[in-house]
Formats: structure tokens, C-alpha cells, sequence
């Protein structure tokens, strides 16, 4: 049966911290991996890789905020030895650090390091199975509105939501490629089966669980995509509507400057109604005519 291991948990610790919490020597490399503030402008890419005597990984989760229309990104480094699990947690500089509630109640029994390190990794996975969710729920609401929002917040929106999902994309698969390395069997501990059949089993499931993430991202692309195209052919519909409305006018002011330039031709004895009593009048009724003729035609054809 593998041995427990305790599970420790810090936030935003300094180096004395670190040294309490792991009496363990580090690699240099690891320890300022983990003493590094978190920053948006170098996101880490997820990975999962052995040491010898521990393991050391690294996963970020993007958080959504629909009401603030953004995605900002939480850091959880881990240090997996034969007796303790140390999850390192950092705080965003624009939002809240990684909830590990879940991970506590799933880890109140004790457990294999190996087990807790799947506790860490699987709640990583389900977040992103909600970011999904989260994500197609603002396209839906795009969809809704693109006929009520004015263009230039669609455009804004469509852009954003497609670069979000780009570097979430850039993060789920490194993070699903880790958890692949247990389970093919490549993330070892230095005389110690950190992570057993029964626990590679569990780790299956996370892969499965990331796979789903990745191709609940695909659709999303797609749902954002069809947005698009529907946004696009609303604009060309809408210059075409705009474009009869201009055809309908220009027509109308036509008949009347055919009319008018017609009798403005200087050959007055070719003209008998020049000379008519009522030829002014005539004239006038000719141009209300056409021109009622011509909005009835085209109201009812509901071009105006």
C-alpha cells in the first residue's frame, strides 16, 4: 500500500517560507521558478517533469469574468516527494489566486503523494471543463445581441473572445501533455512509485478530461466563427438596405429633373402646352404623379 504524505499549502511565499515549508533542497532553477511573481506578460507553460527525489510541475488556469468581459490567469507550482505534496499558489496581479477548496475536501483522509498530485491536477482540468462553458455562454449572449449592439462592440468583442481563446488554447495543451507523461509511465521518483496503476488510472481520466477541454475550445472557435459570419452578412444586408433606400431617393428627384429639364429646352413654338392657360399647372401635376406613382411602388415593394 503507498505510503500518506502530508499536504502543504502556500501563498506567494519568500524564501524563508519555502524553506519551512520544504526542508528539501531545490533546484536553483525551481526555486526561482517558484519564487517568481506571477506576471501576464510571461505566462509559464504548464509542465510536469522529475527531479530525482521530487517531481516539479507547473499549471496555470485561466479564469473567466464574463461581467468584466476578460480572462486573467492563475499559477500553482507543485512539489510532489514520497511524503509531502507543497502546492505553491500565486496571486495575480489583476485578480483573485487559485482557489484550492476543492483540493482540501477532496484531501482531508491521508493519502499517497501520488493521489494528492491527482486531487491538484484534476481540479485544474475541471476548471477548464467551466472556462468552456463560461466561454460558449458569452458566445451565445454575442449571438443574441449582434442585432441590438452597435457594430464597432461586436467587432471589439468577437476580437477579444478570439484571443482569449487562443492563449487558453496555449495552455491547455501543455498541461494536457504533462499529465500524458504519467500516464505513459515517464514521471518518475528516485526509488519510490509515485504514481501506481491504481493511480495512473485516475490520471487517464484527467487526460480525458483536458481532451474534452480541447475540443470543447474547437467548438467554441466555431460557434465564434458562425457569430461572425452571421455579423458579417448583417453589415452586407444592411448596406444593401442602405443602398435602395439611395436608389429609391435618386429615382424620385430623377423623373421630376427629366420633366423639368424637358421643358427647359428653348424651342417654345414645339411646345403647344407652353401656351396653354393651365401648362404651369400641368406641369406640376405631371411631377406629384410620377412621384406618388413611384413611392407606391417602392413602399410596396419595401425598399423605403
Amino acid at each position: 500500500m503507498a505510503e500518506s504524505a502530508r499536504w502543504v499549502d502556500v501563498l506567494d511565499p519568500d524564501q524563508a517560507q519555502l524553506d519551512e515549508a520544504l526542508p528539501r533542497k531545490l533546484a536553483d532553477r525551481v526555486v526561482e521558478r517558484i519564487l517568481e511573481p506571477h506576471t501576464h506578460e510571461d505566462e509559464p507553460r504548464p509542465t510536469l517533469e522529475s527531479h530525482g527525489e521530487y517531481v516539479f510541475g507547473v499549471f496555470v488556469v485561466a479564469v473567466d469574468e464574463p461581467k468584466n468581459d476578460r480572462i486573467y490567469y492563475q499559477e500553482i507550482n507543485v512539489v510532489v516527494t514520497r511524503d509531502l505534496v507543497l502546492t505553491v499558489r500565486k496571486t495575480p496581479p489583476d485578480g483573485k489566486p487559485f482557489d484550492p477548496e476543492e483540493i482540501r475536501e477532496a484531501c482531508e483522509q491521508p493519502k499517497a503523494p501520488g493521489m494528492i498530485a491527482y486531487h491538484v491536477v484534476d481540479t485544474v482540468a475541471e476548471r477548464y471543463l467551466d472556462l468552456i462553458d463560461d466561454l460558449n455562454d458569452e458566445i451565445d449572449e454575442l449571438e443574441d445581441n449582434v442585432d441590438e449592439w452597435p457594430a464597432a462592440k461586436v467587432r471589439t468583442r468577437m476580437s477579444h473572445l478570439r484571443h482569449d481563446m487562443l492563449r487558453i488554447r496555449r495552455t491547455v495543451a501543455p498541461t494536457r501533455d504533462a499529465v500524458r507523461r504519467v500516464v505513459d509511465d515517464r514521471i518518475e521518483l528516485e526509488g519510490y512509485d509515485l504514481f501506481p496503476p491504481e493511480i495512473d488510472v485516475h490520471f487517464s481520466d484527467v487526460y480525458d478530461k483536458l481532451l474534452r477541454a480541447t475540443e470543447g475550445l474547437e467548438l467554441s472557435r466555431d460557434l465564434l466563427g458562425g457569430v461572425r459570419d452571421y455579423a458579417q452578412s448583417k453589415v452586407s444586408i444592411d448596406q444593401n438596405e442602405v443602398m435602395k433606400r439611395l436608389t429609391a431617393i435618386a429615382s424620385l428627384l430623377l423623373v421630376p429633373t427629366f420633366i423639368v429639364g424637358v421643358y427647359g429646352q428653348n424651342f417654345r413654338h414645339h411646345f403647344p402646352e407652353l401656351n396653354w392657360q393651365y401648362g404651369y399647372l400641368w406641369s406640376w401635376g405631371l411631377i406629384l404623379a410620377t412621384t406618388v406613382g413611384q413611392l407606391w411602388y417602392f413602399r410596396r415593394k419595401r425598399w423605403i
